[in-house]
């Protein structure tokens, strides 16, 4: 299929593409929108569904049993992303954010005064602020120093040598590039560390496999590249060291009978949930995730790498702050004044964002973005070098 700015588009298998997931999202319109490391706006049938799930548990609850609709709602939300993300439903707990889910792991550790914890200085604070919490109780935070969005192997080997966790991201979003997670997580088992990644920027970017990276535990959101609603966290936990885990924040979710005289948490990731939530969020992210399917993964990273390196060509080798090569639809540049920039271009109808690091504006670049947006972009970007 040909778009309208002239460039062949791919179907996915079930023949929808991304230009036509564009337009089923009203928030988007003409506008050229690149903050979707940020916020993926939904489509109408997303946010459709998050409602109708409300709508049914509230106005049949009266009839009908709310506990049992919420609790098999988890289930089967729990298999899809699991299919989504390449694990066993047993190893996804249903979360609000990575945010959230990061702190669970936090929370889930007995930890002792001298534990070291391991984080690159290219985390968001999802990936800072629960480390932070636990230097009040003696725990050593230790901070891996990057250039250019990259980690050095011999420094990450040292640091992690002693370490009982070690947290980073897959995709870093300050500079969108990717970090060898396989590799990382293997040299951190090695050390014997629990190793938990930050992917809230990979699922909706391409084929995502959790399970591939060996990783004990796996924190990610659907409001990003997804294009699902906020409150939609999940988090991957292998089964092994899901066992090893003692959560301090306890709820009948996560225990096998409430009523038991000791706690005996469930098996598997679950064990980190708490107590009653709305499932509307994560109802609206299936939708999602079967939108993102139908156009595939293969063929929104392909076209993501193609806009992106449309968007590469227009800026000049001295203000990029991301590879040149494609990695991710997250772009960093160098503008002289990055919270000035993002006004100008918000006052034309381009939405970017600033970043605190590096003092940049970050493009975000979807499959559902547009060749005419990009060029928008590049020239307005232009008027300020």
């Amino acid at each position: 299929m040909a778009t309208p700015d002239g460039d062949a588009e791919s179907a996915g298998d079930d023949g929808m593409t991304a230009r036509e997931l564009r337009a089923d999202v009203p928030a988007l319109g003409e506008a050229a929108y690149f903050n979707f490391g940020a916020h993926g706006p939904s489509p109408e049938y997303v946010v459709e569904a998050a409602g109708e799930f409300i709508a049914d548990h509230e106005y049949g609850s009266a009839t009908t049993d709310p506990y049992g609709h919420a609790f098999e709602t988890y289930e089967d939300v729990r298999e899809r992303i699991a299919a989504f993300v390449g694990s066993d439903p047993a190893e996804i707990a249903l979360t609000e954010s990575t945010t959230d889910g990061i702190t669970r792991i936090a929370g889930a550790i007995d930890w002792e005064p001298g534990d070291v914890v391991v984080r690159t200085d290219l985390e968001h604070p999802a990936g800072i602020l629960p480390w932070k919490r636990l230097e009040r109780e003696g725990v050593e935070v230790r901070v891996l120093e990057t250039e250019g969005g990259r980690v050095d192997p011999d420094e990450y080997a040292e640091a992690v040598a002693d370490a009982r966790l070690v947290c980073f991201s897959a995709i870093t979003w300050t500079h969108g590039t990717r970090l060898p997670v396989a590799d990382l997580v293997a040299v951190a088992n090695d050390a014997g560390a629990f190793t938990l990644v930050d992917a809230v920027q990979s699922p909706g970017q391409g084929p995502l496999d959790v399970s591939a990276w060996g990783a004990d535990a796996v924190a990610a959101a659907g409001h990003k590249w997804t294009l699902g609603p906020w409150g939609a966290g999940f988090l991957y936990v292998d089964r092994d060291a899901a066992a090893e885990l003692a959560p301090r924040a306890v709820g009948y979710r996560g225990v096998e009978d409430p009523d038991a005289a000791e706690i005996e948490y469930k098996a598997g990731a679950p064990r980190l949930e708490v107590g009653t939530t709305t499932a509307a969020a994560h109802v609206g992210l299936v939708e999602a995730l079967d939108a993102i399917d139908a156009v595939g993964l293969d063929a929104i990273e392909s076209r993501i790498e193609t806009l992106t390196d449309r968007f590469k060509a227009g800026v000049p080798a001295d203000r990029l702050l991301s590879p040149r090569e494609f990695e991710s639809g997250l772009v960093t540049v160098d503008v002289d004044d990055p919270e000035a920039t993002v006004e100008r271009l918000a006052e034309a109808g381009i939405v970017v964002r600033s970043l605190p690091h590096p003092d940049a504006v970050r493009a975000s670049i979807h499959a559902v973005s547009t060749e005419s947006g990009v060029d928008r972009l590049v020239d307005a970007l232009a008027e300020g070098w």
